[in-house]
C-alpha cells in the first residue's frame, strides 16, 4: 500500500471498505476512482502551483460553482490538495468527439459563460492569456529553460497576437478546454478540470476548443458562428484566428514551465512541448496567409 493510498483511505467520508484505481490523463495532477459502499468517486489530487497561477482553494469554488449551476460532477469533499467528486460514468471526449458535436460543445461553453457569474464567489480572478505568456517568459528565463533563445520570438508573438483581439463583454471562463475536459454521459455534455477558470473574454475559450480538438478552417468557422449566433465579421474571425495561435502558445510554454517544475507520473513534457509548437506553426502559417502580420 503507497502512501498516496494511505491518504486517500483515511479521507473521512467512505462508508465503509474502498478499492482504489489509478485514472489515467492528467498531465499536472494525479486522480484515482475510489469505490465505497455509497458508490463512486474521483479523488483528485494537487497542490498549489504558482508558476502556472494554480491555487487549489480557488479551483474548489470554482468546481462548487460549477456543481451549483449545473455544469460539473457534486463535490462530495475537499480540503487542501484534495477534492473528492462524483463519478459521471461518462466518456471522455477526444479532438474528433469535440468536432462532431461543435454545436453541442458551443452551446454548453456559451452557457458557462453566462450562468457561472451568478455562482462564483471571493475575489475574482482574471485569466488573460497574453499576461500569462508573459510571465511564463519570466519563470523560463529565471529557471534556464532549454529554449530560453526562444523567448523573445514567443513574446513577440503574443504582441502581435494580442494586438488583433477585438474587444468583447467580460464572461466567466473555463479557460483549460482540452477535449478530454468534456465528458459524455448519453444525455448530456459535463465540463471538469476549473484550475484555470477565471474571468476573460469568451475569444479564448472558444479558440482553446477549436486549436485544441486540431479543428480546420471550416470547422473552426462553425463552431465561432454556433457560438455568437451569428456569422462572423472579419475582425472577429481575425481575433478568433489569432487567439487560436495564442493558445497554441500558451500550451507549449504550459508545457516548457512544467518541464522545470512538474514530474507527473506518465507525463512526457518535452515531448507535448514540441507537439504543441509544430500545431503554433500551423496555425500560425494559417493566419498570416489569411490576415497578414
Amino acid at each position: 500500500m503507497t502512501a498516496t493510498e494511505d491518504r486517500i483511505r483515511a479521507l473521512p467520508l467512505w462508508k465503509g471498505p474502498v478499492t482504489i484505481e489509478p485514472l489515467k490523463g492528467g498531465l499536472s495532477n494525479e486522480s484515482f476512482l475510489v469505490t465505497d459502499p455509497g458508490g463512486r468517486h474521483v479523488v483528485r489530487l494537487g497542490r498549489d502551483f504558482p508558476f502556472h497561477h494554480v491555487y487549489r482553494e480557488r479551483e474548489i469554488m470554482a468546481a462548487r460553482a460549477a456543481e451549483a449551476a449545473g455544469f460539473g460532477p457534486a463535490v462530495h469533499f475537499a480540503e487542501p490538495g484534495v477534492m473528492v467528486t462524483a463519478f459521471l460514468g461518462a466518456r471522455t471526449y477526444g479532438g474528433g468527439d469535440v468536432r462532431a458535436n461543435a454545436g453541442r460543445v458551443a452551446a454548453l461553453v456559451r452557457r458557462f459563460h453566462e450562468e457561472m457569474p451568478r455562482h462564483v464567489s471571493g475575489a475574482g480572478f482574471m485569466f488573460w492569456v497574453f499576461h500569462v505568456v508573459r510571465d511564463y517568459a519570466r519563470t523560463l528565463a529565471a529557471g534556464g529553460s532549454r529554449l530560453r533563445a526562444e523567448l523573445p520570438r514567443f513574446l513577440a508573438l503574443a504582441e502581435e497576437l494580442e494586438q488583433a483581439q477585438k474587444p468583447l463583454p467580460i464572461v466567466f471562463g473555463h479557460n483549460d478546454l482540452l477535449p478530454a475536459n468534456f465528458l459524455d454521459d448519453g444525455e448530456r455534455l459535463w465540463l471538469i478540470d476549473f484550475e484555470y477558470a477565471g474571468f476573460n473574454t469568451a475569444m479564448f475559450d472558444v479558440a482553446g476548443i477549436a486549436s485544441n480538438a486540431g479543428m480546420d478552417e471550416p470547422e473552426a468557422d462553425a463552431l465561432l458562428a454556433a457560438y455568437f449566433g451569428e456569422t462572423p465579421d472579419p475582425s472577429l474571425r481575425r481575433a478568433f484566428a489569432a487567439m487560436q495561435c495564442a493558445s497554441l502558445l500558451r500550451e507549449a510554454m504550459w508545457s516548457l514551465v512544467s518541464e522545470l517544475h512538474l514530474d507527473a507520473p506518465g507525463a512526457d513534457y518535452a515531448a507535448y512541448t514540441a507537439e504543441n509548437l509544430e500545431r503554433l506553426e500551423t496555425a500560425l502559417d494559417r493566419y498570416r496567409a489569411a490576415f497578414g502580420r
